[in-house]
């Protein structure tokens, strides 16, 4: 399956909880980002490769504002989550005009350990970005872009370049991608047997009684 298919297959058939359950099962029990990092509106839901970024604290004026930032996202791919993490988070990490860049790039969203802001002007470009919230103040002189393309660590989760970012309402999962291939088939197995379980819960039958008959709750 091309990502344009499985892209579409997540976000009509699945969702994080399921998800995560499989990834569970399968021994990988530390794949959801931080529970502060919520979608900026509770509708969106994100699915794409990994495009991980490195952020570092800088105090003052820079030499090369911002580091590496605007490479980072000039070499933005379609279907790339932006996923950045680093530093203290004393400061917005994102905002419109980098929205707008990724949006423009075919890129799929943007996941950020930290905050954003320009609010309005970003969620006017109905676009997905995940963060902890919103703070106004800026990132030139106190954050910095290290590297991109590289291995990170938000938490517990170990992010790769390309790996499969999921996120809605209930939060981040990051399927690593030696799982996705066995780790999308039993999503979809277990969310298409919740429909089964709650349309007989619906019909009658009680919860141990479903439990029993599917293995499911």
């Amino acid at each position: 399956m091309d990502d344009a298919s499985l892209f579409d297959l997540f976000r009509a058939e699945l969702y994080t909880p399921v998800v995560g359950d499989i990834l569970d099962d399968l021994g990988f029990t530390h794949q959801f980002l931080p529970q502060p990092i919520q979608p900026m509106h509770t509708d969106m839901k994100l699915v794409g490769r990994a495009m991980p970024v490195l952020m570092i604290d800088v105090y003052g004026r820079q030499d090369q504002p911002f580091g590496l930032l605007t490479q980072a996202l000039d070499q933005l791919q379609p279907g790339e989550i932006y996923l950045a993490s680093g530093g203290d988070m004393r400061c917005a990490y994102w905002g419109e005009l980098l929205t707008t860049t990724a949006r423009t790039r075919g890129a799929a969203g943007a996941v950020i350990n930290g905050f954003h802001r320009d609010t309005p002007q970003v969620l006017a470009q109905n676009w997905p970005v995940f963060s902890r919230g919103r703070f106004a103040q800026d990132s030139a002189v106190r954050t910095k872009v290290a590297d991109y393309r590289c291995p990170i660590e938000i938490g517990a989760v170990r992010v790769n370049p390309g790996d499969l970012v999921f996120g809605d309402m209930d939060g981040v999962v990051i399927v690593p991608a030696s799982q996705e291939g066995v780790v999308v088939e039993k999503a979809l197995a277990k969310a298409r047997g919740e429909k089964r379980v709650r349309q007989d819960i619906e019909a009658g039958l009680s919860s141990t009684a479903a439990f029993a008959k599917y293995g499911i709750l």
